[in-house]
């Protein structure tokens, strides 16, 4: 409401800074006599003005006088303050002291800025130079994350030797450079600001540097870059260890002021241009009748001074070099400016010379540049006055002025006139304060576009009578008087950042003191606030200064430190003072929003505030309106804290002894908790799980009274309406209503009592004791016969109140109280408690049924059989999610995927559709990466089970663990929707579609093909089979084949991951899964084919499956035949069309031979291995019918078959007698398997390839191998024994010349057989390869049988049969001489 002084900082070790600049001494008496005399002189003219404003002036903080210094020794100073409040210079004579900013931390915790000292020394370089001024300017960052920060300040330094010098906050000189050999009087900065209205001038940059007779300014732009690029360059140096390089003069201009006696101070106005009518007013004052007119005037910089003879003077400098006007023939043959605007200085001091040059440059000073003559334009003449400072204001159109008379006077810039005078301010220090309008709301606001006000404020500090005054401007009153101390400093920069444009100060937040007090005795710098509203009349001030009201209010509010007296005091005053209802009904929520306010005090205000409204009288329809709004608001507000506290005072009240009637009306309930115990267990221990929360957060934390309010709202109708925000809050509403009765420390019957006197709708009642219930499940199941007791007597009371069930409800209908009641139940994920509700609930509902068929003439038994029905299919259905949700819960063994289980409820079931319960399972069955075979078991064992054969059958589920044994208790509480066929399908279905998300987990597809082999149904494994081959197969499937016929082989991992989106082990994989499918599709469509055989591969006329196997029976169980929602898997299979056999085979003859030639890494085309009509087949719809190969095949094709077929059959023989694998059982898959050989056989017949021509080369390449164990296996399969008996001879001759010309330690014996054998013989061997065998070293008895062999398969009349006769004798002496 009223003017602040507020303290900002503190000041660090100023007493050491008084004696460092004053050497240690103190005033003279003398002079502090003279100085109390001089506090006396002449008061006549402004005691009795003073007398009328007592009422006005505020005492500040009493000052200890024993601390005080002798004498005034801060005015005796030159002080400069950075606007930014982070420097603070203050310097006597040759020597400165520079305090930085710091942030310290006092006693009571709290941060504050403190002002300690960084850096002193004596800045003076010339003999008998002394500083005269001095100002801190901080300088703007250039980066683009700033938001209005300084990046560092820079001090200018002014001497009476004439020189200014540039330095850092650490004392380091940056430039030096002597502008005039005068002293300098007073340094004065102007930065850029954004122009209030469009018609202002955007004023540039500026410093400004006064001199007796001269003036010198200086472009701030070129300023900020020298001051950059010297700091930079003297870091550079700094880091490099060398000299600095001379940096260039800075640019200025130089006017010699005229026509001006003394001149003691200046402000530089800025740039002005003179509307039309004053160049025409000048052009004939000083043309005369004749004189011209320009169409544009010049631009003209301003400037005034003061001093003496003139007091005041205007001064106007052209921009620029225009030709003279005859407006201005005075002023331009006054002002010579045909001389250089521009000039540079030459002279340079201080930049890292040693003592000899600093002597040689003090020899030989720089030649300075002349001043430009300027002549005054005008002044106030006044002989006897001398002024001794001027300050401008921030608009740049007034400017107050100090005399030595003790007046302080306002010029109206614009015009040159002074337009007021104070009297009695003898050494007084001005400042001003331009204060922004307080944003208003937009409710209040009449246009959001209107731009914000601005008021402007003359700050006078009278250190001789020790007071601070602040008046408004231009002619207004006396707004605020402050008593402080009398050796104060007012510290007025009148700038704030250089470096800043219209561009970069976008989006900055700027923050500056305009103004600031600095009390040595207190050590404390301190800061004048003025609310804008203090500038209006009373009229218009009303609304400001209401806003005004509002925000000390909501900072009082945030502070959070005040006692609860005093702050319902302070906040009920400032809340009766705000006029403006709507801006009261503001102040009034922010009041109730506020979590540091206690319940008491918010009562007794928002009471005081009502009894004032009730008073009140409307002095328009507006505000008649406005008022009532907010009487109601109060009203309304004041019956919630009423409620509050009532609640609060009977939950907290001594505890209660229950009614045994309850107990008698649950004694049933006790066997359901003693039969549902086990498993309310188990989902205990499941559900348990370690979390985190915030104490404020937890149920059982308090509940603050403003979030009762808002969560609680007066309808129009006079009713409480609950409003349920966040679970959460919802939740602490629940607990702190309705946990107190729960627990047995309330009376139910008050709590309820309370609550219909409040008029809360019972629905909304229900809703929130129901929420409570559920989501403190864990404290209900640990205490359940009690929390049991009162949640029945809860629920009887709300059924009985009045709007709970109504009277007309028909009884041949449902009730909507308890429907509502089974709705909240059916939607909760926490399924312990919503069973443990219901079953109360259901015998609540029946003794609310049984009290309303007594009180009438007869009994309405199908009401109560049709409410009570519902609540046993109810009953039902939670129970069943109990024990689902208990297996759901169980903690995945480490390394299992697929994510946190999803919580399920009645309604997400029901939601799910048929298949909704069998899906959720199957997510389990994967996340526990729980094995076909396993399951297959667990549903073995309770079929055996349930068959009742024998004891140890009736045992083995007892035995198991407890995951087998939770899934059976899951499958008996579901018999039909988890029934092996559906479980097998979903699961087949759920392991594919996690295989679908990562391609390379080949084991999540090779599962699902187990369970694929699993489902019994032959029509549900067809619909499977055709949606598996169509949705996630057949595309990966062709872009394989197409990737192997184009690289000829086995591709790279490179292109696998990039044409078809898996590594090449995973492709591998992959094709073997498609295999498997294809036989499983082929062989279930055989199945629902007359006369056809599993896994045949003959061509069949069957364009599709024709179903002869009646299809099964899906059901659900009879408490979930309500659900509705997508289809289930099992449902969408039953629908899908029959396969064209044909196609199939024909798919699953390409899938084969890519297996086989990525398993065995073999070079082939596979899609070159069909002919046209073949390949044009491939990948089509297995529904559809296609024109298939028939009739001989190619010869050239049936060769390529053949040897691809021979390829796949030596490199099987190859990897199963490789040694450097570990031999174990044999493997059902890989290239080790032992099917490889019988599906070549297979291929065979389709790939119109002789299969006796592949037993031959297996037999031949297992002899070669060595393994003739395994050849005479294959052996007895081959027809053409006489082409298999030529195919032997050549090994057995490879064998035997191994042994006797290919050894290296051949024998004697050895030696003297092969000289007797035939010639023939002898030559034949030599004729031999062994290099062609795998493993030419045999044991001799096995070549022996091989011979045997021979003999038989070879006919007498064979061409070869005596070659085969004298192997035989050789083998067999050859074996009897070893």
């Amino acid at each position: 409401m009223s003017c602040s002084l507020l303290e900002f900082c503190r000041l660090q070790e100023l007493k050491t800074v008084r004696d460092y600049l004053s050497h240690g001494q103190t005033e003279p008496a003398e002079k502090n006599q003279t100085a109390e005399n001089e506090l006396a002189w002449d008061t006549s003219d402004w005691e009795t003005a003073w007398e009328s404003d007592k009422s006005k002036e505020q005492e500040a903080p009493s000052v200890v006088e024993a601390k005080e210094p002798s004498g005034p020794w801060l005015q005796d100073c030159v002080v400069s303050l950075s606007p930014c409040s982070d420097l603070l210079v203050v310097a006597q004579e040759q020597k400165a002291v520079f305090l930085s900013a710091k942030w310290q931390t006092d006693d009571s915790g709290k941060e504050e800025m403190t002002l300690a000292v960084s850096w002193s020394g004596i800045l003076s370089t010339e003999e008998g130079e002394c500083v005269s001024s001095t100002i801190c300017i901080p300088l703007a960052s250039q980066k683009r994350s700033s938001t209005g920060r300084p990046d560092w300040t820079c001090v200018v330094v002014g001497f009476t030797s004439g020189y200014v010098r540039f330095y850092t906050e650490s004392g380091v000189l940056l430039l030096a450079q002597l502008l005039h050999e005068d002293p300098v009087i007073r340094l004065k900065c102007r930065t850029y600001e954004i122009p209030r209205h469009p018609g202002v001038t955007e004023q540039h940059e500026e410093l400004s540097i006064l001199y007796p007779a001269a003036l010198v300014t200086i472009d701030g732009f070129s300023l900020f870059q020298s001051l950059r690029a010297c700091r930079n360059q003297v870091a550079r140096a700094a880091a490099a260890g060398s000299e600095m390089i001379q940096p260039p003069p800075l640019a200025y201009k130089k006017w010699a002021l005229q026509d001006m006696d003394n001149i003691v101070d200046h402000c530089s106005v800025g740039v002005m241009t003179l509307n039309v009518f004053d160049q025409m007013k000048n052009a004939s004052v000083l043309g005369g009748f004749n004189a011209s007119v320009k169409g544009s005037p010049p631009a003209m910089s301003q400037y005034v001074t003061v001093g003496g003879g003139p007091y005041t003077g205007f001064y106007y400098a052209v921009e620029g070099s225009t030709q003279p006007l005859l407006s201005h023939v005075a002023l331009a043959v006054a002002s010579k400016l045909t001389s250089a605007l521009f000039s540079a200085a030459s002279g340079w001091l201080g930049w890292n010379k040693n003592k000899n040059e600093v002597e040689s440059a003090q020899k030989h000073r720089p030649k300075v540049e002349p001043a430009t003559p300027l002549g005054i334009r005008f002044g106030l003449p006044d002989s006897r006055r001398h002024g001794e400072s001027i300050c401008l204001s921030p608009c740049n159109t007034l400017a107050g002025v100090t005399d030595d008379f003790g007046r302080v006077t306002l010029l109206d810039l614009n015009r040159g006139i002074a337009v007021r005078m104070w009297k009695g301010y003898r050494d007084a220090q001005l400042g001003w304060l331009h204060v922004p309008e307080e944003q208003v709301g937009r409710e209040s606001s009449p246009s959001a576009s209107r731009p914000r006000r601005h008021a402007l404020f003359l700050v006078i500090y009278a250190p001789r009578r020790g007071i601070l005054e602040i008046w408004a401007m231009q002619y207004g009153p006396r707004v605020g008087a402050f008593t402080v101390g009398k050796h104060c400093r007012l510290l007025y920069a009148g700038y704030r950042l250089l470096g800043v444009n219209s561009v970069t100060s976008q989006g900055w937040k700027i923050h500056t003191h305009q103004v600031c007090l600095l009390d040595p005795i207190t050590e404390a710098l301190r800061t004048v606030n003025v609310p804008f509203h203090l500038a209006l009349s009373d009229k218009k001030s009303e609304g400001a200064k209401d806003m005004h009201l509002l925000k000390k209010l909501t900072t009082m509010l945030k502070s959070g430190d005040m006692e609860p007296d005093i702050l319902e005091s302070e906040v009920k005053a400032l809340l009766l003072d705000i006029k403006n209802s709507s801006i009261q009904k503001q102040a009034l929520e922010s009041l109730l929003s506020n979590k540091n306010v206690p319940v008491l005090c918010l009562t007794n205000i928002i009471r005081a505030l009502l009894n004032a409204l009730q008073q009140q009288d409307f002095c328009s329809t507006d505000a008649k309106l406005e008022d009532t709004v907010l009487l109601q608001l109060c009203s309304s507000q004041l019956e919630l804290l009423q409620l509050y506290t009532d609640i609060h005072h009977v939950s907290t009240a001594a505890a209660f002894e229950g009614d045994s009637e309850a107990l008698d009306t649950l004694e049933g309930i006790e066997g359901e908790l003693s039969r549902l115990n086990p498993t309310l267990q188990r989902y205990i221990k499941f559900n348990s799980r370690p979390s985190v929360s915030f104490v404020q957060d937890a149920p059982d934390a308090p509940l603050p009274v403003q979030a009762f309010l808002l969560q609680i709202e007066c309808a129009e109708d006079g009713q409480l309406k609950l409003i349920q925000r966040s679970e959460a809050e919802w939740t602490q509403l629940g607990s702190f209503v309705f946990w107190g009765c729960l627990c047995g420390k309330s009376p139910p019957h008050k709590i309820c009592d309370k609550l219909q006197q409040a008029g809360i709708n019972p629905p909304q009642l229900l809703s929130l004791l129901l929420g409570v219930c559920l989501q403190r499940e864990k404290e209900m199941i640990q205490n359940p016969t009690e929390c049991f007791k009162n949640l029945y007597a809860l629920l009887v009371l709300l059924s009985n109140m009045e709007g709970a069930i109504e009277e007309t409800w028909d009884s041949q209908s449902v009730s909507p109280w308890w429907q509502q009641a089974r709705n909240i139940l059916v939607q909760s994920h926490n399924s312990a408690a919503a069973l443990l509700a219901a079953l109360v609930a259901h015998r609540a509902a029946k003794a609310s049924i049984n009290s309303r068929a007594d009180s009438k003439l007869q009994s309405e038994w199908e009401a109560v059989s049709l409410e009570l029905e519902h609540w046993v299919v109810c009953v039902r259905q939670l129970e069943d999610v109990l024990v689902l949700q208990t297996l759901l819960l169980m903690t995945p063994i480490a390394g299992s995927v697929g994510g946190p289980a999803v919580p399920c409820s009645v309604k997400t079931l029901l939601e799910g559709g048929s298949g909704g319960i069998t899906d959720n399972v199957s997510k389990w069955v994967f996340r526990h990466n729980l094995a076909p075979e396993q399951l297959k078991e667990i549903f073995q064992k309770m079929e055996d089970k349930e068959e009742g054969a024998g004891d140890e059958v009736s045992n083995i589920l007892e035995n198991t663990d407890e995951t087998a044994e939770l899934l059976v208790a899951v499958c008996k509480r579901f018999p039909h929707s988890l029934s092996p066929n559906l479980l097998f399908a979903h699961c087949c279905w759920e392991y594919v579609v996690q295989w679908n998300k990562d391609p390379e987990e080949g084991a999540h597809l090779c599962q699902a093909m187990e369970h694929l082999k699993l489902v019994s149904s032959p029509h549900i494994q067809l619909g499977i089979c055709t949606m598996m081959w169509s949705t996630f197969i057949v595309k990966r499937f062709s872009a394989a084949a197409f990737l192997i016929e184009k690289v000829g082989k086995a591709p790279k991992d490179r292109l696998c991951r990039r044409d078809v989106g898996m590594g090449d082990k995973a492709l591998t994989s992959f094709l073997g899964c498609c295999v498997q499918l294809l036989q499983i599709l082929m062989e279930v469509t055989g199945l629902l084919v007359k006369n056809q055989c599993p896994l045949s591969f003959v061509n069949y006329c069957a364009d599709a499956a024709v179903a002869e196997v009646p299809p099964p029976k899906l059901s659900v169980e009879e408490v979930w035949c309500g659900a509705e929602g997508p289809a289930s898997i099992a449902e969408l299979a039953m629908e899908q069309k029959g396969v064209h056999y044909p196609l199939v085979q024909h798919h699953c003859l390409l899938a084969t031979l890519l297996h086989a030639a990525l398993t065995f890494t073999l070079k082939v085309k596979p899609l070159s291995l069909f002919d046209s009509k073949g390949k044009n087949a491939f990948f089509r719809d297995l529904t559809t019918i296609q024109l298939m190969p028939s009739g001989d095949m190619d010869p050239g094709l049936v060769l390529l078959r053949q040897e691809f077929l021979l390829r796949v059959l030596t490199a099987w023989v190859q990897h199963i007698d490789d040694t450097s694998v570990p031999r174990t059982l044999p493997p059902t898959s890989g290239p080790r398997a032992d099917w490889w050989p019988s599906l070549c056989m297979d291929l065979g017949g389709p790939l119109q390839v002789n299969p006796d021509i592949l037993r031959r080369h297996l037999v031949c390449q297992l002899y070669s191998q060595g393994l003739d164990q395994r050849a005479e296996e294959v052996m007895l399969e081959v027809e053409d024994k006489d082409v298999l008996g030529s195919q032997l001879l050549m090994i057995t001759g490879q064998r035997l010349s191994y042994s006797l010309l290919h050894v290296q330690n051949q024998t004697q014996p050895a030696m003297e057989l092969l000289a007797r054998l035939p010639p023939t013989l002898c030559t034949w061997l030599k004729a031999m390869d062994p290099s062609e065998l795998q493993c030419p070293l045999v044991p001799l008895p096995q070549t022996s049988k091989l011979v045997g062999h021979l003999i038989e398969m070879l006919p007498e009349n064979h061409a070869q049969y005596s070659l085969a006769l004298h192997l035989l004798e050789a083998v067999d002496a050859l074996t009897m001489e070893e």
